[in-house]
């Protein structure tokens, strides 16, 4: 169905024909004859054409001329009011003085008279204090009279006040922000701009549409496109012929989304964090890649190699670090938060660790010490290996000795019961053996 819109011309071709955009459009949507443009018309004037939509674009009919208005449309013309002139009261402005000043300009009070004179600086004459009429003569001036030096030096450890601390100190004080902390990935469209620059008119929205959600997009657009027309009584398109330019296009979409990524995951370079370049390196299975691809990838392939094996490094230091020192609950804790899904403890610190969390558990101890170092070995992978050196006689600890002996088998024979089946590995959270209620 035809319609009117303006269009602009943009410039001259060599066979004679001039290109044009929508009035306020960003790029030009396509070309017209010279016969359908009025004499004299210049590049950059807008003009009123009768355009039809189809499957390869805009096709400009006619040009139509601009609508005139009409003399006796009063639209856009000033309206009297004829009628008797009104008398608006005038604003008053009074700008009050500088200073702090009196805050009544009238007469003073005469009841006020009768109160006690104040000094040179205007302050009241302390209770018991002589004055004028009290027969022991004028008092001197506060000025005038000697103070005692109330003044303390300052101490060599006082701190400056928080808050209001912004002195050269401050200014001056190091940025403590780390560095080396993971940042977000910074949004990259390089590739995505390019690939679109390289379409045709007819494919760009299209395109858009898979860059921003893959083929359900396209199908979820055509399917409004189709509703909108339906409702103004327009024909609907046939969904094939567009589907048939979404699936050409579809892998030059994704590849030009993943070497976005890719080039994000490398401008962050080593503050990149592991979840975002392991994304990444994953998502190139489904992308079909080309020459430039493949090396990108492989270069991170190795930088997720290479963080990997720094994170397991510290992250086993840091487990044998507090072994040494025998915090045992907190290298359980740390032990049980690895850096990498498939990160596996070695056999040989594993072994020390069971060992050490095996004494921990001593039946001498405080049931609520020994309930806490019963929650880290549940939580840790090796709780299948430790065995506790014994269960406090307290009802508190038999309780969830019982509870946890799916989880640490060694419990169940010291409590002298059959060692009931491991609960399903699918609970994402185990509950604290304690009884309370998590905080």
């Amino acid at each position: 169905m035809a319609r009117r819109i303006e269009i602009e011309l943009t410039s001259k071709l060599e066979d004679g024909r001039f290109t044009w955009r929508a009035a306020g459009a960003r790029e030009p949507r396509g070309t017209l004859v010279e016969a359908l443009v009025p004499s004299g018309a210049k590049i950059g004037e807008i003009l009123r054409a009768e355009v039809d939509s189809g499957l390869d674009g805009v096709d400009v009919l006619s040009i139509v001329p601009r609508k005139e208005p009409s003399p006796v449309d009063l639209r856009g013309k000033q309206i009297e009011i004829i009628g008797p002139p009104r008398v608006e009261a005038g604003v008053q402005v009074t700008l009050a003085q500088k200073g702090r000043g009196r805050r009544h300009d009238g007469p003073r009070d005469d009841s006020r008279q009768d109160r006690p004179p104040r000094d040179a600086k205007g302050a009241k004459p302390r209770r018991g204090a002589p004055g004028p009429s009290a027969g022991g003569g004028p008092s001197a001036p506060r000025a005038e009279r000697p103070r005692p030096d109330r003044t303390r030096p300052p101490r060599e450890d006082a701190r400056p006040p928080k808050g209001r601390g912004s002195g050269p100190e401050r200014r001056g004080a190091p940025d403590r922000r780390d560095s080396r902390r993971p940042q977000e990935l910074a949004v990259s469209t390089t590739h995505r701009n390019a690939l679109l620059a390289t379409l045709r008119p007819e494919q760009l929205p299209i395109a858009e549409q898979l860059l921003r959600g893959g083929l359900p997009a396209v199908r979820q657009a055509i399917d409004e496109q189709n509703r909108a027309a339906l409702a103004l009584g327009r024909p609907t398109i046939a969904p094939e012929t567009i589907l048939t330019i979404a699936d050409d296009l579809l892998p030059l979409t994704t590849l030009a989304a993943w070497k976005d990524r890719a080039a994000a995951v490398q401008h962050a370079g080593p503050t990149v964090r592991l979840r975002d370049l392991r994304a990444a390196v994953t998502a190139a299975r489904t992308v079909t890649l080309d020459e430039e691809a493949r090396g990108v990838l492989k270069e991170l392939q190795g930088q997720l190699h290479t963080k990997t094996e720094e994170l397991r490094t510290q992250w086993v230091t840091k487990v044998e670090s507090l072994l040494e020192k025998g915090e045992v609950v907190a290298a359980l804790s740390v032990v049980s938060r690895a850096p990498d899904p498939g990160t596996r403890c070695p056999a040989a610190l594993a072994t020390s660790l069971a060992e050490a969390a095996g004494k921990a558990l001593d039946g001498d101890l405080t049931p609520t010490a020994w309930i806490a170092v019963l929650d880290a070995v549940v939580a840790s992978p090796m709780r299948r290996s430790v065995h506790p050196a014994g269960i406090p006689a307290a009802q508190e600890a038999q309780a969830a000795a019982v509870r946890a002996a799916g989880h640490v088998p060694a419990l169940a024979k010291l409590l002298g019961m059959r060692i009931p089946p491991p609960p399903p590995p699918s609970s994402a959270k185990r509950p604290a053996l304690s009884g309370r209620r998590p905080s």
